[in-house]
């Protein structure tokens, strides 16, 4: 989907044979990510042709459960406008889509073109010529990830998208929030810092030969931006017209849980374990260099403490939204506030930290890969992202069971 040296991991491991053009000073040379959003609020009539019991079903039904019970649909008018009607709304809804797929064909055709044995955009000398077979291999698995877009695109705005089970689209949405987030706030802020004489890894400063030609991130970046825009869109009307009720109203709306003690306990548990990445991301932003291998100290430009300042407001959007949610506090703002830092911020550290890891593993220079403080960084990510999206699930879980009691 969419989630080089010169651009290189933040921290992170030897670029490998995966040509990813991600967030410089941060992205390893195999990251690669393509493909965000919070929630709002609507509901309305079922789209025209659509199963009403389904509907209604997953309506309410957020997490699939329910599905196959037995249980009586909820009896209120199924949500929104057509994702697909005629109108105003179908008509923005139509260009979104073209133009979020449109965006993906830039990127797709290099890796193809690579994939078939093309050189353009890679420089000699570069690391990716040395894995040919590897190269490929993981060029098609970003090649899959990107079309996954495409998927997304038309399943978000086709009659057939609102009767799929809710896990369907919201999990790989969540995927693509975490890759394409650090991508659409890093890159602008990279190119901010330059404008104000920030530094740019090139062969003459760190004695070897770029990763990728410049032209690439210039071709590339922008399209992942979009992609990260239009399908946030999309995504974002389509969760609000099949479940805007389920967060809709304030803080202090919020009935009582059963689980709720669980909730706050794994919400603690994830805000702990928060600490270890938030302190060394700022460690590495403040210019420290505890952690981090020999090669990466050597690569550090303006780029990378760029990333590093990015990752630290994701781990603090993840702790204030889970702790927020759990304790309910900040009674005063709207449901979907709390909800959208929790979701932007654990799908940024999980899936980062995932991909810095897979990244890592068969490097050949042991100089070149990342230390163990920093695999227990992204480790860390993993495990805070996981929890806080579990939480989510129950959240949800429960608001769909009192939608149904309560219809």
């Amino acid at each position: 989907m969419t989630q080089p040296d010169s651009p290189r991991p933040v921290p992170a491991a030897e670029p490998n044979a995966a040509a990813a053009a991600l967030p410089r000073g941060h992205m390893p040379a195999a990251a690669d990510p393509s493909t965000n959003s919070a929630p709002a609020l609507g509901q309305g009539a079922a789209p025209t042709g659509t199963d009403t019991a389904a509907y209604r079903r997953a309506d309410t039904d957020p997490v699939g459960q329910g599905r196959d019970s037995g249980q009586e649909p909820d009896s209120r008018p199924g949500p929104g406008p057509r994702p697909d009607g005629a109108g105003r709304a179908g008509r923005a809804r139509g260009v979104l889509r073209a133009v979020a797929i449109a965006s993906c064909v830039p990127y797709l055709a290099l890796k193809i073109a690579w994939i078939a044995g093309s050189r353009i955009g890679i420089p000699e000398g570069s690391v990716l010529l040395d894995h040919r077979m590897g190269m490929i291999v993981a060029n098609g698995v970003t090649v899959l990830m990107d079309a996954c877009v495409i998927v997304l695109a038309l399943l978000l705005t086709q009659a057939w998208g609102r009767r799929v089970p809710a896990w369907l689209p919201a999990l790989p949405m969540w995927f693509a929030t975490g890759l394409l987030a650090p991508i659409m706030t890093g890159y602008p802020l990279q190119l901010l810092v330059r404008a104000f004489g920030g530094t740019v890894a090139t062969a003459s400063n760190n004695g070897r030969e770029p990763f990728l030609d410049e032209w690439v991130f210039a071709v590339v970046y922008p399209g992942f931006i979009i992609q990260g825009l239009t399908l946030g869109t999309l995504f974002v009307l389509y969760a609000r017209d099949r479940w805007g009720h389920l967060w809709s109203g304030r803080m202090r709306e919020l009935p009582s849980s059963p689980t709720r003690p669980a909730q706050q306990a794994a919400a603690v548990a994830a805000a702990v374990l928060a600490l270890l990445p938030a302190a060394m991301h700022m460690l590495w932003a403040c210019g420290g260099t505890a952690g981090l291998g020999e090669a990466r100290i050597e690569d550090r430009t303006s780029d990378f403490y760029a990333l590093e300042a990015v990752f630290v407001l994701f781990a603090a959007l993840t702790v204030a939204g889970v702790l927020m949610l759990a304790f309910r506090r900040g009674r005063a703002l709207p449901l979907k506030a709390p909800l959208a830092m929790a979701w932007l911020g654990s799908s940024a550290l999980a899936c980062w930290g995932g991909w810095m890891l897979t990244a890592s593993v068969g490097g050949d220079d042991p100089a070149e890969n990342p230390t163990q403080l920093m695999n227990l960084t992204y480790s860390a990510q993993m495990i805070v992202g996981m929890l806080v999206v579990t939480i989510g699930a129950y959240f949800f879980a429960e608001r769909a069971a009192a939608a149904r009691r309560n219809p």
